[in-house]
């Protein structure tokens, strides 16, 4: 899967641009996080229809780029997370988005958006394997 990583500005409106953007071509947003750092920030998502995405982005004249997600699920309690990272990082992938997608019987399963899709699966091992 594909997620997107748009350059924002940290004011009102950036997110509502990005929305209609995507909702006036017919697009879901699938999944979506922001943060800002000052006067800049990013909003990462993923969506029903990433070749329209593509194009609605460049419609609207925003600077995104595209990251492969790898899917995988945690049991839900505390250094799950700290193992999973530990072990991309210790692979050498770097994650570059990170968005929860579903919550059900004490897992949750998370996108990650990463450099290196296929060291981030072998480094996952079976939480990877589950939904892979």
């Amino acid at each position: 899967m594909t997620a997107f990583i748009i350059e924002a500005e940290n004011r009102p409106g950036e997110i509502a641009g990005i929305s209609e953007a995507l909702g006036e071509q017919g697009i879901n947003i699938t999944a979506i996080g922001s943060i800002a750092w000052g006067e800049r920030g990013a909003i990462g998502l993923m969506t029903s229809d990433p070749e329209g995405a593509r194009d609605a982005f460049d419609r609207a004249g925003l600077s995104y780029r595209e990251v492969e997600t790898v899917e995988f699920r945690l049991e839900d309690r505390p250094g799950t997370l700290a193992e999973a990272s530990r072990r991309l990082a210790n692979a050498g992938v770097n994650v570059e988005f990170l968005v929860p997608t579903h919550h059900d019987g004490g897992q949750v399963t998370l996108q990650a958006g990463v450099d290196n899709a296929m060291a981030a699966r072998q480094a996952l091992g079976p939480a990877a394997a589950i939904l892979a």
